[in-house]
Protein backbone atom coordinates (compact mmCIF):
# COMPACT_ATOMS: atom_id res chain seq x y z
CA UNK A 1 0.00 0.00 0.00
CA UNK A 2 1.36 3.14 -1.00
CA UNK A 3 0.33 6.78 1.54
CA UNK A 4 1.49 9.82 1.22
CA UNK A 5 2.70 12.07 4.08
CA UNK A 6 2.70 15.85 4.55
CA UNK A 7 4.58 17.53 7.07
CA UNK A 8 4.46 21.31 7.89
CA UNK A 9 7.56 23.51 9.25
CA UNK A 10 7.85 27.00 10.09
CA UNK A 11 10.94 29.44 9.40
CA UNK A 12 11.46 33.33 8.91
CA UNK A 13 13.59 34.96 6.26
CA UNK A 14 13.84 38.13 4.41
CA UNK A 15 14.80 38.97 0.71
CA UNK A 16 15.01 42.01 -1.81
CA UNK A 17 13.32 41.20 -4.97
CA UNK A 18 16.59 42.56 -7.18
CA UNK A 19 17.70 41.72 -10.44
CA UNK A 20 20.89 42.55 -11.70
CA UNK A 21 20.63 42.29 -15.10
CA UNK A 22 17.91 44.53 -15.33
CA UNK A 23 17.82 48.84 -14.91
CA UNK A 24 16.72 50.07 -11.71
CA UNK A 25 13.53 51.17 -13.54
CA UNK A 26 12.81 47.76 -14.52
CA UNK A 27 13.32 46.15 -11.46
CA UNK A 28 10.70 48.38 -9.72
CA UNK A 29 8.97 47.95 -12.61
CA UNK A 30 8.97 44.00 -12.23
CA UNK A 31 8.65 43.97 -8.37
CA UNK A 32 7.33 46.68 -6.94
CA UNK A 33 7.22 47.46 -3.23
CA UNK A 34 8.97 44.04 -3.06
CA UNK A 35 12.34 45.52 -4.14
CA UNK A 36 12.72 47.79 -1.37
CA UNK A 37 16.70 48.42 -0.85
CA UNK A 38 15.74 47.52 2.93
CA UNK A 39 14.39 44.07 1.72
CA UNK A 40 11.12 42.45 3.29
CA UNK A 41 10.43 39.34 5.28
CA UNK A 42 7.95 36.36 5.94
CA UNK A 43 7.05 33.98 7.53
CA UNK A 44 7.23 30.87 5.49
CA UNK A 45 5.37 27.66 6.01
CA UNK A 46 6.96 24.93 4.41
CA UNK A 47 5.53 21.64 3.29
CA UNK A 48 7.15 18.76 2.26
CA UNK A 49 5.08 15.96 0.91
CA UNK A 50 6.58 12.23 0.90
CA UNK A 51 5.24 8.45 -0.14
CA UNK A 52 5.72 5.29 -0.19
CA UNK A 53 4.73 1.95 1.28
CA UNK A 54 3.50 1.52 4.38
CA UNK A 55 6.34 -0.60 6.18
CA UNK A 56 4.27 -3.44 8.04
CA UNK A 57 6.16 -3.02 11.21
CA UNK A 58 5.49 0.53 12.05
CA UNK A 59 2.33 1.51 9.76
CA UNK A 60 4.00 4.35 8.51
CA UNK A 61 5.67 6.09 5.26
CA UNK A 62 9.05 7.42 6.56
CA UNK A 63 9.73 7.70 10.76
CA UNK A 64 8.95 11.18 11.22
CA UNK A 65 11.93 11.69 13.42
CA UNK A 66 13.95 11.04 10.19
CA UNK A 67 12.24 13.57 8.33
CA UNK A 68 12.02 16.32 11.07
CA UNK A 69 15.70 15.87 11.49
CA UNK A 70 16.72 16.34 7.90
CA UNK A 71 14.59 18.95 7.69
CA UNK A 72 15.93 21.05 10.91
CA UNK A 73 19.59 20.50 9.75
CA UNK A 74 19.43 21.25 6.49
CA UNK A 75 16.55 23.24 5.57
CA UNK A 76 15.68 25.35 8.62
CA UNK A 77 19.25 25.81 9.78
CA UNK A 78 20.06 26.95 6.22
CA UNK A 79 17.33 29.55 5.78
CA UNK A 80 15.73 30.52 9.29
CA UNK A 81 16.03 34.21 9.83
CA UNK A 82 18.49 34.44 7.16
CA UNK A 83 18.42 37.43 4.27
CA UNK A 84 18.13 34.92 1.44
CA UNK A 85 20.00 37.35 -1.17
CA UNK A 86 23.31 36.76 1.04
CA UNK A 87 23.55 32.84 0.57
CA UNK A 88 25.06 31.46 -2.16
CA UNK A 89 22.30 29.85 -3.43
CA UNK A 90 20.93 33.16 -4.85
CA UNK A 91 24.18 34.48 -5.63
CA UNK A 92 23.09 34.85 -8.96
CA UNK A 93 19.03 33.73 -8.87
CA UNK A 94 16.65 36.32 -7.66
CA UNK A 95 15.36 34.92 -4.27
CA UNK A 96 11.73 34.91 -5.20
CA UNK A 97 9.70 31.75 -3.44
CA UNK A 98 9.12 30.14 -6.64
CA UNK A 99 12.97 29.86 -6.65
CA UNK A 100 13.53 29.05 -2.97
CA UNK A 101 10.98 26.74 -3.53
CA UNK A 102 13.04 24.90 -6.11
CA UNK A 103 16.40 24.92 -4.25
CA UNK A 104 14.42 23.46 -0.68
CA UNK A 105 13.42 20.53 -3.25
CA UNK A 106 16.99 20.23 -4.46
CA UNK A 107 18.68 19.78 -0.99
CA UNK A 108 15.61 17.34 -0.05
CA UNK A 109 15.55 15.49 -3.41
CA UNK A 110 19.23 15.03 -3.16
CA UNK A 111 19.70 13.85 0.69
CA UNK A 112 16.31 12.48 1.92
CA UNK A 113 16.48 9.11 1.11
CA UNK A 114 13.68 7.63 3.61
CA UNK A 115 10.69 8.41 0.92
CA UNK A 116 10.02 9.57 -1.93
CA UNK A 117 9.76 13.00 -2.44
CA UNK A 118 6.55 14.14 -4.27
CA UNK A 119 6.94 17.96 -3.67
CA UNK A 120 7.37 20.82 -1.70
CA UNK A 121 5.12 23.77 -1.10
CA UNK A 122 5.54 26.98 0.36
CA UNK A 123 3.45 29.31 1.92
CA UNK A 124 4.60 32.86 1.54
CA UNK A 125 1.53 34.90 2.54
CA UNK A 126 -1.81 34.07 3.29
CA UNK A 127 -2.55 34.79 -0.23
CA UNK A 128 0.42 33.31 -2.10
CA UNK A 129 1.82 29.63 -2.14
CA UNK A 130 4.11 27.80 -4.78
CA UNK A 131 4.90 24.41 -4.94
CA UNK A 132 7.13 22.48 -6.89
CA UNK A 133 7.41 18.75 -7.67
CA UNK A 134 10.66 18.41 -9.81
CA UNK A 135 11.41 19.02 -13.61
CA UNK A 136 14.11 20.44 -15.96
CA UNK A 137 12.73 24.25 -14.90
CA UNK A 138 14.15 24.28 -11.90
CA UNK A 139 17.05 27.25 -11.30
CA UNK A 140 20.03 25.02 -11.02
Amino acid sequence: MKAHLTRRYMFSASHRLHSEAMSAQENVSTYGKCNNPHGHGHNYALEVTVSGPVDQSTGMVCNLVDLDGFVEREILERFDLQNLNQLDEFAEPVPTTENLCTVIYDILQRGFSHAHLDKVRLEETMMNSFEYAGGKEAIW
